[in-house]
């Protein structure tokens, strides 16, 4: 019996090296997302959907700080369930600055549930990696396996926007 447990947590455990390799892979977390659910035949198509969760979270002096933002510098707040197919991969908070977007992404980001990453990709944008965590940040969901913290930051070097990401234990099922 301890054997099979055994084997069965080192599979989990190979996913989720797996899994963090993957996100690692991409600047773009609905990428890399997107590339997981079709890897792993979570859905046909593997297509990426940001579910809002209508909540707010004001920004603290810490994301203001790390968006170099200054007191009268708007930031936008999006809360969502990132899904493919009917499964959720991920919980995430996303606080952006809005005068560093164009008006179409700003529109799509308040009326669409097309994804963060998805909206902002025409910026070129790349990803600094701030924190990776097992299991759950404060923010996350019971039954995070894997959480993110992270900046997108333009070409120019200008940081745009702060996620935490919360992944899901649904990413390392077996198909």
């Amino acid at each position: 019996m301890l054997a099979l447990a055994v084997l069965v947590l080192a599979g989990c455990s190979d996913r989720l090296g797996e899994f963090r390799r993957a996100l690692a892979a991409q600047d773009s977390a609905t990428a890399a997302l997107g590339q997981w659910c079709e890897t792993r035949r979570i859905a046909r198509p593997a297509t990426i959907r940001a579910e809002r969760i209508t909540d707010a979270l004001a920004p603290s002096a810490e994301v203001r700080g790390l968006l170099q933002a200054g007191a009268q510098d708007a930031i936008g707040y999006r809360h969502v369930r990132l899904s493919c197919g009917g499964t959720v991969l991920s919980v995430a908070h996303n606080w952006y600055l809005p005068a560093r977007l164009t008006p179409a992404m700003n529109r799509a980001l308040d009326t669409s549930d097309t994804p963060f990453g998805r909206v902002v990709a025409p910026l070129g944008f790349t990803r600094r990696r701030l924190e990776e965590v097992r299991g759950a940040v404060t923010g996350c969901p019971r039954g995070t396996i894997l959480a993110h913290r992270g900046l997108l930051v333009g070409p120019d070097g200008a940081p745009f926007s702060l996620v935490i990401e919360c992944y899901t234990r649904a990413n390392l099922a077996r198909r």
